[in-house]
């Protein structure tokens, strides 16, 4: 089956909530207890309609069905758990990175090089508008994801999600040769 990348819609929502959550419900558990794998689907997963609206949010499309999902910002929130009132001014490209947000892929995709694209997508829109450089936060099944595509480890952190459960991620960046 051939998969089409495109931007987001905003009748997309409700199946990108859902891919979201699947993909937690599914990946998780093989770096997290059950615990921080069920906070994360509500957390983690939940799905920031900014991305959308602001045009930065791609979606792998096969005859309708989404099955991969990922994004960049232009806005200082790094990533989904952060509280809803985070400052999510606009980024100074000249000094600032842009933010890669919100990757999921459905487990029976994984390993199509559907993540990779995406980035390849984000790195473009983000040059195009300026950025340098690239940042996020990855939860620890994203991590081989984006260490081969270039991405390095600043520092390990624990993000307390909003029920104050704790997950384990890494900080990461990369520059946009």
């Amino acid at each position: 089956m051939t998969t089409t990348l495109r931007l987001a819609a905003s009748d997309d929502a409700a199946a990108i909530a859902e891919l979201c959550r699947a993909s937690v419900l599914e990946l998780f558990p093989a770096y997290y207890d059950s615990q921080q794998t069920a906070s994360s689907s509500v957390h983690t997963a939940a799905l920031d309609q900014t991305l959308i609206e602001d045009g930065t949010y791609f979606v792998h499309d096969v005859d309708g069905d989404l099955v991969a999902c990922g994004g960049w910002s232009r806005r200082n929130k790094l990533y989904n758990a952060t509280d809803a009132g985070a400052d999510d001014r606009l980024l100074d490209p000249r000094h600032e990175p842009a933010r890669i947000r919100a990757m999921f892929v459905r487990a029976d995709w994984t390993r199509r090089g559907l993540g990779r694209a995406i980035l390849e997508a984000c790195v473009d829109a983000a040059r195009a508008e300026g950025f340098r450089t690239l940042a996020l936060m990855a939860t620890l099944p994203g991590v081989p994801l984006y260490e081969a595509f270039g991405f390095v480890a600043v520092e390990r952190a624990v993000l307390t999600l909003p029920d104050g459960v704790h997950v384990d991620a890494v900080a990461m960046r990369r520059p946009i040769e």
